[in-house]
């Protein structure tokens, strides 16, 4: 598993470190851990005694019994109640990027366990929807029968058809976005479950090859997503972006080569993008391979990968005005796409803003923009500049995250939250009954949706907090998923950690903290037990390029931590693929060094190693206290 360290330079460290001096006015962690908590309402199925959102209860508990398969659980999208699969995976790779890259500030805020959770309700909901190598489940209900009625999700009398892809009804889109989520979930819990991760790594293999091999738009086959989820930008790029996460999740070098390969005729290196959602993925593809050449994997591939590059740039340069072909704004300086949910498209693009600059700040480049070269700061407070005006730092002084602040929108377009709990009023609420009571009230939201991020503001920082006007007051998962990071980031800081060396998502803390800022760690410590009296940390000392390739001179310390003398150790070494200082290999182990036979209490050794990729996995595998 890849590990975030930190920067080898203190020149860019004490840079890093100050950069959250300037993030102030708004509690990004208040906002991050309200942003995850909107999860818990879009719940279907069995909901767990944990459960936070309270005035929620079961709801979907026979999704799937018709067609023979179990689908309950997974998430509702927006304000209805069907289980589009599309947005769903979207919104698990989203969420698990985030936790990837920013896990660590999320652990610091106490939200790292909750966010974990909330990725793994979808994945458990996807791997039930994968049933067989070549058979995908996309979508549990339909748009049109769930959209004649206003009803709760634990009410629900609409049809809950379930609508599969297969070799003879193909969805390479569908299936190529899920291998993403799967591959990118599986590194969020490499650490804490192996086991879940292999299983989710296994699904996404298979995926991929179901999506390569059968071809074909996941909406010409479940065709009543075409009004809700149409795939416009086609397969291609889901491809792309599903190989951009296997490479990331297995470094297996046939997913690079895949990349390399097909760059140029899927579109990779070809398409300028102005934008980044659920359809449209080439600008994450583009972000991706740009960080791959950075870390100085492209190999062969290098030509290819740097127009990958120049693609990713472009998208980064327009976001910040600095391009041939800038992205739209508002006259308050939000990015503006559409009238429909514009919002989903501003937290997307923020967020490989966010990335993209902790990325060249890591390489020490700069964006490369028609204007000239443009400082990695400048994305970042593009991305907060997005984050302040979604918060409440707009011509209208509204918070467009529900539950934050106090002028945020109290009639939202959402089933659940406008129609009194079940929880307080058992009566059953009849398909259009839910319309005449409840869609048409003018008061607030019985219901609280708190952390839901809504549609927002038109062209001109205009917006009506109205339930019937679902283009600006519906939220949906896919809004908040690519928020989390971001907030994480603001609200933690950077914490020195160089972005392009690989991340480890620590195992999430059971005990809920509360706030409180991101801690400066110097070195990654191997996992162990709270009781082992061994401890083993590494940390990278140095780093120097060679040929285009760069190496890492990593520093391992074992400390004896018990009151006696420590013998007849034996570690375990694996991924080290470099020479090795300080230790003596006997078969395939490592012990003391010739010179030392024991370690007193309270001592450590240190050995060392190079190599040209992340920390070598270590180990103990047996010791003896004398």
């Amino acid at each position: 598993m890849e590990k975030l360290m930190r920067l080898i330079s203190m020149a860019p460290l004490l840079l890093l470190l100050c950069l959250p001096c300037a993030f102030a006015g708004h509690d990004y962690n208040q906002a991050l851990s309200k942003s995850i908590l909107f999860f818990e309402a879009q719940r279907s199925g069995y909901l767990p005694h944990n459960q936070r959102v309270t005035w929620r209860a079961n709801s979907g508990l026979n999704d799937g019994k018709a067609s023979g398969v179990d689908l309950v659980g997974g998430y509702y999208d927006a304000g209805d109640n069907v289980k589009f699969g599309l947005p769903m995976a979207f919104t698990i790779t989203m969420m698990s990027w985030s936790i990837i890259e920013y896990g660590k500030q999320m652990g610091a805020n106490g939200e790292l366990g909750h966010a974990m959770e909330a990725v793994k309700w979808g994945t458990d909901y996807l791997i039930k929807a994968h049933p067989q190598p070549y058979v995908l489940y996309g979508e549990v209900g339909d748009g049109n029968s769930d959209h004649y009625c206003w009803q709760r999700p634990e009410d629900m009398t609409t049809d809950r058809h379930a609508y599969k892809i297969d070799p003879s009804n193909p969805g390479s889109d569908l299936a190529g976005e899920t291998a993403a989520a799967m591959a990118a979930a599986s590194i969020v819990f490499r650490r804490s479950n192996p086991a879940y991760s292999s299983e989710l790594l296994r699904h996404a293999y298979q995926l991929f090859e179901f999506a390569d091999k059968y071809r074909g738009k996941y909406d010409s086959s479940i065709t009543v997503a075409q009004k809700y989820y149409r795939s416009v930008s086609g397969y291609n790029d889901e491809l792309l972006w599903a190989a951009a996460w296997l490479y990331q999740a297995s470094n297996n070098e046939y997913y690079l080569n895949y990349l390399g390969r097909n760059g140029d005729s899927m579109g990779g290196t070809g398409w300028a993008m102005t934008e980044f959602g659920w359809d449209v993925k080439y600008a994450g593809v583009q972000t991706l391979v740009a960080k791959f050449l950075m870390q100085g994997k492209a190999g062969l591939h290098e030509p290819v990968f740097e127009r990958y590059h120049q693609k990713a740039d472009f998208f980064m340069c327009s976001l910040i005005g600095k391009s041939g072909r800038n992205i739209q704004k508002t006259p308050g300086g939000l990015i503006f796409r559409q009238r429909w949910n514009n919002m989903q498209f501003v937290t997307s693009a923020s967020f490989l803003a966010t990335v993209y600059s902790d990325y060249l700040t890591s390489s020490r480049g700069s964006l490369k923009c028609a204007s000239g070269n443009v400082a990695p700061s400048e994305l970042l407070s593009f991305a907060k500049s997005q984050v302040d005006y979604i918060l409440g730092d707009n011509p209208r002084a509204t918070s467009y995250m529900v539950g934050y602040g106090n002028n945020y929108p109290r009639q939202v377009h959402h089933r659940g939250s406008s129609i009194v709990s079940i929880k307080v009023d058992t009566k059953f609420i009849a398909c259009r009954q839910g319309y005449a009571t409840w869609y048409s009230r003018k008061a607030s939201d019985p219901n609280v949706l708190t952390g839901a991020v809504v549609g927002g503001p038109d062209a001109y920082d205009n917006f009506a907090d109205e339930r019937d006007n679902y283009e600006q007051t519906e939220p949906a998962t896919y809004n908040n998923a690519p928020l989390l990071g971001i907030l994480a980031r603001l609200g933690g800081g950077h914490g020195g950690y160089n972005q392009l060396l690989p991340a480890v998502v620590p195992a999430p803390n059971p005990v809920v903290a509360k706030p409180k800022p991101a801690p400066k760690p110097k070195s990654t410590p191997t996992p162990a037990s709270s009781s082992s009296p061994i401890t083993i940390e590494q940390k990278m000392t140095t780093s120097w390029n060679d040929k285009g390739k760069t190496y890492y001179r990593y520093s391992t310390t074992v400390t004896n931590k018990s009151y006696k003398t420590l013998k007849d150790l034996k570690l375990s070494i694996s991924k080290l693929y470099g020479p090795l200082w300080g230790l003596a290999k006997s078969g395939n182990s490592y012990g003391f060094p010739t010179w030392l036979n024991s370690l007193p209490a309270g001592k450590s050794l240190e050995f060392v190693y190079i190599h040209s990729t992340s920390p070598a996995d270590v180990s103990v595998s047996s010791y003896n206290l004398a």
